[in-house]
């Protein structure tokens, strides 16, 4: 197993609030939506604490797509609860997608290198070699006619 390295965890945290700032399509986390139709549902584990916000950001599973500002597809943003979560997240059609999820732990906005926590789907390793922006190929999962769920553990400094 790959040890996860401080400063590229730091870069893919920048990486995503930058592909944050984009304008998207908002929703809430309505599990319902994932009982049918393409979707995943999302469950994160290792949220270190109750406090601020888990954002997840949905992409198309593409080069050109994943982690490009303005190029996320739906962004759902809950309260943290420490431990384990769920969230639904529902996709146009059948394809390949990328999840990131970023744990924005004092709500304020803004990337904390020192404690905010951020995954991925398929949870790749993130080290320096790969600059903490691990390829789309690493990340990409399908999603059928039917939901689909992934697991994603949160990585901190």
């Amino acid at each position: 197993m790959s040890k996860i390295l401080p400063a590229s965890l730091c870069v893919a945290l920048l990486a995503f609030a930058v592909s944050a700032q984009a304008e998207g399509r908002i929703i809430s986390n309505d599990l319902s939506k994932c009982r049918s139709g393409p979707s995943t549902l999302v469950q994160i584990s290792g949220v270190k604490a109750s406090s601020g916000k888990i954002r997840v950001q949905s992409y198309r599973g593409t080069a050109a797509d994943w982690l490009a500002k303005g190029r996320w597809l739906t962004r759902i943003e809950v309260p943290a609860r420490a431990g384990s979560m769920t969230v639904c997240v529902p996709l146009p059609e059948a394809g390949v997608y990328g999840i990131a999820v970023r744990h924005d732990v004092n709500g304020n906005g803004k990337t904390d290198l020192t404690s905010d926590g951020g995954g991925m789907s398929n949870n790749p390793s993130i080290n320096v070699f790969n600059l903490g922006k691990p390829s789309y190929k690493k990340t990409a999962f399908s999603v059928g006619d039917a939901p689909k769920t992934i697991s994603i553990s949160m990585k901190y400094m």
